[in-house]
């Protein structure tokens, strides 16, 4: 199973949002990181055909099939193509008066997600119907407790798992999710994340987000995008090992602070009893600078490219 993205482009007037962006993805989960205005959702709406692609903007080809940019090919494989992919989005409208459970419904009924065939543990043929399955997903984004009630009164993280259970709906082969963790509290963001790691298993899902700590610990592989471009890909420990002998802390006097960050990239700041620790990303550390090559991470990486 792969999906197979192939010089995307993407131009809003004069302005280059992407710049002809060429990947293959295979089941797990890929981590879009990037700064706002980077490209990630212009990508993912394009994939999503929710965004028109530009004339001669590329191509998406998937299981073997070449979606182009031609209106029959949008015809002829666009919606069996979108039928593959749960996406959700940054935000979306409710009807105030929609429950979690009326809202999955009518999401189905959007989608034109029927009940089920299934298989119990012991291989037997059973039926999975759409009530069971919306049950289920309510439960696995924790909403369970409150199916009935209004979505207008529930807290943007209640509305963000709403959200992400009509992206699971009908088991898409495809789970796009663009700053899916947004509103969520850390005990609801965690549980999350491990959900979409053990869908990785068998999806192909692509996580867009610039909070590294949403990924760094999930993600197969890591895609860096910048200005309408992927600069840098790769594993986790591959995007790491890259920022060895850049990456160092100094003790220094709050007077000096200005002066660091003047000069370098300072990722962050503590306080300790003998003074501030900075901790400095550059390609050319000062002499004084201890590294610290064994205690790097993605918000390094992170910082390395986009700061």
């Amino acid at each position: 199973m792969e999906l197979r993205i192939n010089e995307l482009k993407k131009s809003y007037g004069k302005v280059e949002a992407l710049k002809g962006i060429t990947y293959t993805f295979k089941p797990g989960v890929y981590g879009l990181l990037g700064a706002n205005g980077a490209g990630k959702s212009t990508m993912i709406n394009l994939i999503t055909d929710n965004l028109k692609r530009d004339k001669n903007g590329g191509t998406i080809s998937y299981l073997d099939e070449t979606i182009g940019n031609e209106a029959i090919d949008i015809l002829k494989l666009g919606a069996k193509f979108r039928a593959k992919i749960g996406f959700m989005p940054q935000q979306q409208g409710f009807y105030e008066d929609f429950t979690p459970k009326s809202f999955l419904k009518y999401m189905a009924s959007v989608k034109g997600i029927k009940n089920q065939k299934a298989y119990d543990k012991d291989g037997r043929l059973i039926k999975r119907s759409v009530d069971k399955q919306i049950d289920e997903l309510l439960q696995i984004v924790n909403l369970e407790k409150v199916a009935y009630k209004r979505i207008g009164g529930f807290s943007g993280g209640m509305k963000q798992r709403v959200l992400l259970a009509q992206a699971l709906l009908g088991d898409p082969q495809i789970l796009i999710l663009d700053e899916p963790t947004t509103g969520l509290d850390p005990k609801e963001r965690i549980n999350i994340r491990n959900y979409i790691a053990k869908l990785g298993k068998e999806k192909i899902i692509l996580f867009a987000t610039h909070v590294v700590s949403d990924i760094e610990c999930i993600a197969d592989k890591v895609l860096l995008l910048k200005n309408g471009e992927i600069i840098a890909d790769g594993t986790p420990r591959d995007l790491i090992e890259l920022m060895d002998g850049k990456v160092g802390e100094i003790q220094i006097n709050l007077d000096e602070l200005d002066d660091y960050q003047r000069r370098y990239k300072i990722g962050n700041v503590r306080q300790r009893k003998e003074g501030l620790v900075l901790r400095i990303v550059d390609d050319n550390l000062p002499d004084e600078v201890k590294r610290v090559d064994n205690n790097i991470d993605l918000e390094d990486v992170y910082l390395y490219y986009f700061e």
